[in-house]
Formats: C-alpha cells, structure tokens, sequence
C-alpha cells in the first residue's frame, strides 16, 4: 500500500516537473546522496516529511512585515496564527517569557538580539533622558550622540579557535564590526572554558553583552555562572544555543546548562539538532520583548511566513516524550563516537564530548583539517573541518575535524554502529599522507572505495525517510 508521504511526494515533484524537470532530479539526487552518506555534521539533520511538507504551500506568497496584530500589511490573519502557534511552542518548550519567530537564519537572530540589547539598554534609556518618544523626535545633534554611543558598545564572545561563532565578534563578521570586542578561550591545559579567567577578563574590559554558546565546544557550559559574571560587571548574558538547542529542548541540557533560566536573550536556530526548517528563534525574558519584537523592520524584512509554519509544526514534535529520548541518544552516541576515537588512539579535544559533537584533533595524523575532511569525503564519510584551540593551521585548513551525531541518530544509529564508525574514521586518515601541502594528500583508491562501501551497507540498515518512495515517479 503506498504511504500518504509517498503519495504527497510523488504528486509534488510531478507538479514540478511540468514546469523544470531539471529542478526534480536535483530533488531526487538530494535524497539518494543523503541516503546512501554517512553525515556527521554537526550543524544538520533530517526534518521530518511534515515539517518539509510545511514549507511548501500558499503562506509563501504573503507578505507580513511586522508583528502579530501590528502589520504593514492587510490581511495577515493567517500568518498571525501560524507565527502565534510557533511562538507558542517555542515559549512553552523551553520555558521562556517571550518567543520571537521571524528570524530567517541563526545569523539574523543574533542581529536582532544584538540590535535589541542595544535598543533596550542604550538607546531607550537615551530616548528618555531627552524626553523624545523616538528617534525622529531628536535634533541632529541628539541624533548622532545617540549614534555614537550605539556603536562604541563592548562585547565579549567566545574565539572562533575555542569553539564560539563568527557572529560571537569575529572581525570579518558584521558583529566584529558593531561592537568593541574581546574573545574570550579556553584552558590551554584541559581545552575547557575557564571561569575564573573569563571573571578577570569581564572584570577588566566591562561588556555591555557577554555571549557564550558555542558551535565547536564539546561540553556543556555553566551558565548560572555566566549570568553571576555577567551580573557582576553590569553586562546582559546573550546564549547563542544553535548547535545544542535540541539537547535543551530534550531536557539533556538542563539545570545550570540550560541557558533560558539564566540569559536574559537566547538565540537558537531551528534546523540542527532541534530537526526543523532552517531558520532562528530570539527568546528573551519580558524586559526584553518589546524590543525584540522589533526586529522586523529594525534588521529583517518580510517574514518567511511558510518557514514560521514549519517552525511550529518542528516546534509541536519537539514538546513530545519521545523527543526527550532522542535528545539523550544523541549524547550517548557522540560520547560512544569520541571513546572509540580514543581507544584507537585520536586525539579527541578536551578528551571526550557531553554534547552532540567531538572535535578531532588531526595533527597526530600529520594531516591538517582540509585534508582530513576530503580524504574522509572521499570515502563516504561527510564531516567538516574545524579548528581548534590556539589551531597552527588557521581558520581555512585548520588541524580539526568536526563530528556530530544528531542527523545519524535521526537514522536510528547507535552507540554499536559509533565505534564501527570511529574504527572507518581512523582507518582513512592513518592511510591518508598529507606530506608537503597543507590541502593535497594521497589515500589510495581501493581504500577509500571500500570504506565507502562499509559505510553504505551501514547506513543502508538505517532507512532515511522509510515512508517515501519515489521509484515509480515518472514526469
């Protein structure tokens, strides 16, 4: 009996392919390359049929610049459901006073959490001390005050080589450029976040925001001890929990490692571990939410309209039991990952994960993280390279390799099939000589062919999208 997602499927791509059939075999190469890969990037997942199926439909052609109830547009009272919906499962998930839907990227989220922070700590306060309503109200002179005091504010991020984001401060990325900044990094002993230190640096340099989140670091972060930092210099704790939102979600992360008890703005994406569409989230506490809410047309234009649907029916399967289980499996299969790397000799960052990721460290290989990453590439394993503390190699060729586990979970994968994994992973680059270049490397044929073999058949017991089959589509 052909499944409904079959069904859904098939007639979709039979409507597309009137109009570009070109567009459908990309489609299906997409699905045949992710089912036969054996992916561990860490920032990527599979979303479910429904979820997909959500971004595909009549919301995308409105436009509705603004909030619920507060339009520039009329006749938003469809997308006003579909943006309350996904508000409220995201408050009601992760416990926060206040969810904002619209951004369209993690990048976009961090911009409007940032540009909130600064609205509502410098220039409201500003604003009230020349009696001005707004910004139009001000003289010239007022104006460009106001200007100057909203672009020399400080910001203390985590350094790109210790696991933090580009948008964390790195000079190259537009919040580099916004604010005075510093990084901050990490123990050159133990790889982990060092508390006291980061106290001393707060201290010294007086942030008006302190982000910690990370898209490299493989453990949990203290965050009741970020807010006491943050507190004690006068500065607003902003989590950037992108990559580990679903480890959060699943109540994984909880406690003093759950930033929403803590932060008083939290941003996350919605398509990496949280398995949703790809697009962003700002929750905040109240204090915060009218100037998070802003954020259309302070940084963003037009929301995604379809995307926010997806978001809340990704949000809806998110707040079910089972994904509690999924979360945990998540972090079971990373720490199998990392200890069948050590066992065979890695050298795994830190030593080990309590997270969705495992940074490698592939120096002991003689390799850099270019290298690495297509030798591994080029035998059936997809990964990414990373740096990693204090890397020799820089931010391009890098000597790490990132490694996550949320998308092969997704499959159902588990910890047995993470050690077979690890034992491929060592196979490749113990074979692979990178001599006299940091990019090119030799890793004979035959070897890589049959490591990509064993790493079809084990993904091949794992089903990706069961439900869908498009062996008899015809156009």
């Amino acid at each position: 009996m052909t499944s409904m997602e079959t069904t859904a499927y098939r007639a979709a791509l039979r409507v597309i392919g009137a109009v570009e059939p070109r567009v459908v075999a990309a489609i299906e190469a997409e699905l045949t390359d992710q089912r036969e890969s054996l992916k561990l990037i860490a920032s990527e997942n599979y979303a479910s049929p429904a979820t997909l199926l959500a971004m595909g439909n009549w919301l995308s052609d409105k436009y509705a610049e603004g909030t619920i109830g507060r339009r520039m547009y009329a006749g938003c009272r469809n997308v006003d459901t579909v943006e309350a919906l996904a508000a409220e499962h995201a408050r009601e998930l992760f416990g926060a006073d206040h969810a904002y839907v619209q951004p369209h990227s993690g990048i976009d989220a961090n911009l409007v959490a940032y540009w909130a922070i600064l609205a509502a700590t410098v220039e409201a306060p500003r604003l009230k001390q020349l009696e001005a309503k707004s910004v139009q109200d001000l003289s010239e002179e007022d104006w460009e005050s106001l200007r100057n005091a909203l672009g020399n504010q400080r910001l203390m991020g985590m350094s790109l080589d210790a696991g933090g984001h580009l948008t964390h401060g790195f000079r190259h990325n537009i919040s580099g450029k916004m604010f005075h900044q510093r990084s901050y990094g990490v123990s050159r002993q133990t790889g982990l976040v060092d508390y006291q230190a980061l106290r001393e640096q707060a201290r010294d340099f007086r942030p008006l925001i302190i982000v910690a989140g990370y898209s490299a670091y493989p453990r949990l972060v203290n965050f009741r001890i970020m807010r006491e930092i943050a507190d004690e210099v006068g500065a607003i704790l902003m989590v950037d929990m992108a990559h580990f939102a679903g480890l959060v979600a699943g109540k994984v992360a909880a406690g003093d490692f759950d930033p929403v008890p803590h932060a008083q703005v939290v941003t996350t994406t919605t398509h990496k571990s949280l398995r949703g569409p790809r697009g962003g989230i700002v929750l905040s506490t109240s204090e915060f939410a009218d100037a998070v809410d802003r954020g259309c047309p302070m940084v963003l234009g037009g929301p995604l309209s379809h995307i926010m649907a997806a978001k809340a029916v990704a949000l809806a399967e998110a707040r079910q039991p089972e994904f509690r289980d999924y979360a945990a499996r998540i972090v079971e299969n990373a720490r199998a990952l990392a200890d069948g790397l050590v066992r065979r000799g890695a050298a795994v960052v830190t030593g080990g994960t309590d997270n969705h990721l495992v940074l490698l460290d592939v120096t002991g290989y003689s390799l850099t993280g270019r290298q690495a990453e297509q030798a591994l590439l080029d035998s059936g394993i997809v990964t990414n390279r990373n740096s990693i503390p204090r890397d020799p190699n820089g931010a391009w060729y890098t000597s790490g390799i990132r490694l996550g586990t949320p998308a092969l979970t997704t499959r159902g994968l588990g910890t047995a099939q993470m050690d077979t994994i690890a034992g491929l992973i060592d196979t490749v680059l113990q074979a692979t000589d990178g001599s006299g270049s940091k990019a090119k490397y030799v890793l004979d044929k035959g070897l890589a062919d049959n490591v990509a073999k064993q790493a079809a058949d084990l993904v091949a017991g794992f089903p990706l999208y069961p439900g869908i089959d498009l062996s008899s589509l015809s156009l």
